[in-house]
């Protein structure tokens, strides 16, 4: 996906008189600022016998950070950390940190994910600022909002396409559906990695360091 704007000529002045509130410029992301919790996840992952479901329980942190510039460009966002479990056990079953990043000028959202298995993502999406329901893609061979995995799983596991939904919804809860297709040694089909699950708000974010001070 090609920015939505044109790239000014002058790549290097910043923006004047910069609001530093971000939770009151996050469009759409407003919502999901704060930390969560998620009782009713559920995974559909690859085994040798073919697809498996597994339930799961999450807990994620979103909080704001100071407003960041490229020059003329503007981004708001959150910083987040997402730690998963199976019910009633303690050992990590996912682990994933990254932003997500709000564009005012063009509507652009940005999903990064990192996680301890060797994948890195950046997706894209457009929304409305008042938006309760947006989808961000990442593709393999996207220059810009693309996928890189380390060699066991390009060989094996290779990711080819990343999608997730995010639905806001009036009780204040949201909920997230992940398609991450894969393309497994072996298999002449592509693999669809599911992922859902319906969050619950268990504490509210904290300002960002700039709005504190």
């Amino acid at each position: 996906m090609s920015d939505p704007r044109p790239i000014p000529a002058d790549i290097y002045t910043e923006p004047r008189d910069i609001d530093v509130n971000t939770l009151a410029n996050l469009g759409p992301l407003r919502a999901l600022a704060g930390v969560w919790q998620g009782t009713r996840g559920l995974d559909v992952k690859p085994k040798a016998e073919g697809p498996k479901k597994q339930a799961y329980v999450e807990r994620i942190e979103l909080q704001p950070i100071d407003p960041q510039t490229n020059g003329p460009q503007l981004l708001y966002g959150l910083r987040y950390h997402t730690h998963v479990t199976k019910p009633d056990q303690v050992k990590t079953y996912h682990d994933q940190v990254g932003y997500w990043l709000w564009e005012p000028a063009t509507g652009t959202i940005i999903h990064t994910l990192t996680i301890p298995r060797g994948v890195v993502v950046q997706a894209v999406g457009q929304a409305a600022p008042d938006a309760k329901r947006f989808e961000l893609v990442a593709r393999e061979d996207d220059p810009c909002f693309g996928i890189r995995s380390a060699p066991f799983l390009q060989e094996a596991f290779r990711t080819v396409e990343f999608r997730i939904t995010v639905t806001i919804n009036d009780d204040g809860t949201w909920g997230y559906d992940e398609d991450t297709v894969l393309k497994i040694r072996g298999q002449s089909e592509l693999f669809h990695h599911t992922d859902r699950n319906l969050l619950s708000k268990v504490a509210e974010p904290t300002p960002n360091p700039l709005a504190r001070g």
